[in-house]
């Protein structure tokens, strides 16, 4: 004797299909975060090898000049190789959340340091 309540169940109801993201990385956008971050690889090099030695930027402006272009390969790393830019808002907003703490938290460490170590020192 058949269940009538498994009758008007579908397949599809008792087996959901697995949800599928709607964009994935294909080799071509592969190809474009590479060179993106090969791009910003090259800037640091010239920054550190042609234009603080040859004095036209200073080191505190190049130190922040790596900070930021490396804070900006740390996107597209964690965005598309680790595939959070696929992921649900809810993560990505605690994972970002948490990274401006961090940010914040090192800028904080920096200044106090500074200030320590002028005080210190005279």
């Amino acid at each position: 004797m058949e269940n009538p309540i498994m009758e008007n169940v579908g397949w599809q109801e008792v087996h959901p299909e697995p949800e599928m993201h709607t964009e994935t990385m294909t080799k071509k956008k592969i190809w474009h975060v590479f060179f993106y971050l090969l791009g910003i690889t090259s800037i640091e090099f010239f920054i550190a090898l042609y234009l603080i030695p040859k004095g036209m930027m200073s080191q505190h402006v190049g130190n922040f000049a790596y900070i930021a272009l490396t804070l900006v390969k740390a996107f597209y790393i964690v965005a598309y190789f680790m595939h959070l830019k696929f992921e649900k808002f809810a993560l990505r907003a605690s994972i970002t959340v948490s990274l401006i703490l961090i940010i914040y938290f090192i800028i904080l460490m920096l200044t106090e340091g500074a200030y320590m170590h002028l005080h210190m020192n005279h």
